[in-house]
């Protein structure tokens, strides 16, 4: 019995100097604690630090997707003033072609009252020749009467 009273003395020491138990105040609650209390910083680092790279990572798609946007509001704002410059030309050529246009309208118009007054300085001339040439001919023949009456 001697021994294995020795073995117990032992035991115990050992159980007192590496905190098994409650024998020597708690020592091994100390160090399972100090063990739970890294273990849990350890993981809120990490979650910090994972938090930390989903920040960077959504920033990252903002600041691409904010560059995507701008990119793609340049390229329509570029096309809308092109537009703008074709639709300023074509405007401008068609004045011009307006200004043409009106300038072929007046001398058409101008053109056709021509013709018209030639026309009519014709007729009117053809009719007084008509006129001259009717008079000269009853002149020589002497006093005509279109229905003369009959004599008895």
């Amino acid at each position: 019995m001697n021994g294995f009273g020795e073995w117990i003395g032992v035991f115990l020491i050992v159980a007192v100097l590496f905190g098994w138990g409650n024998f020597g105040g708690g020592g091994g609650e100390d160090v399972r604690y100090a063990i739970d209390n890294q273990t849990t910083q350890a993981g809120l680092r990490d979650i910090l630090l994972s938090s930390a790279n989903n920040n960077y990572e959504t920033a990252q798609l903002i600041s691409a997707q904010t560059r995507d946007y701008m990119q793609s509001n340049y390229t329509n704002q570029l096309a809308v003033i092109q537009g703008f410059n074709a639709i300023q030309q074509s405007l401008a050529g068609i004045s011009t072609q307006l200004g043409s246009c009106c300038c072929d309208i007046k001398s058409t118009l101008l053109q056709d009252k021509y013709d018209a007054a030639l026309r009519e300085l014709a007729k009117t001339q053809n009719e007084a020749s008509n006129a001259a040439q009717s008079a000269y001919l009853l002149s020589t023949m002497g006093k005509w009467v279109a229905n003369p009456t009959a004599t008895a």
